[in-house]
């Protein structure tokens, strides 16, 4: 078995307990995939893997320009109320 096949089951794995950690850390403000990797003490690599996971899903958006540094910031996105 390839290690690397294993290495992204674990971080899928955590996918859903990460995503709550992550729109914690986003309540306080918009920020960068960078930004949550510090603040949660996690790769940035599955970070990224969570946070396109949660904008897949509707939990997170993108804001409209980058930063300075070429990064873009996510922001809590309110689910839209089932009819």
């Amino acid at each position: 078995m390839n290690a690397d096949v294993r290495e992204l089951r674990e971080v899928v794995r955590e996918e859903m307990i990460m995503r709550e950690k992550i729109l914690a850390s986003l309540r306080e403000g918009p920020k960068t995939v960078p930004e949550i990797a510090q603040a949660l003490a996690c790769p940035a690599n599955e970070v990224m893997f969570w946070v396109m996971s949660a904008r897949k899903y509707g939990y997170v958006e993108e804001l409209k320009e980058p930063t300075d540094k070429g990064y873009y910031q996510y922001q809590l996105l309110e689910k839209k109320k089932q009819e």
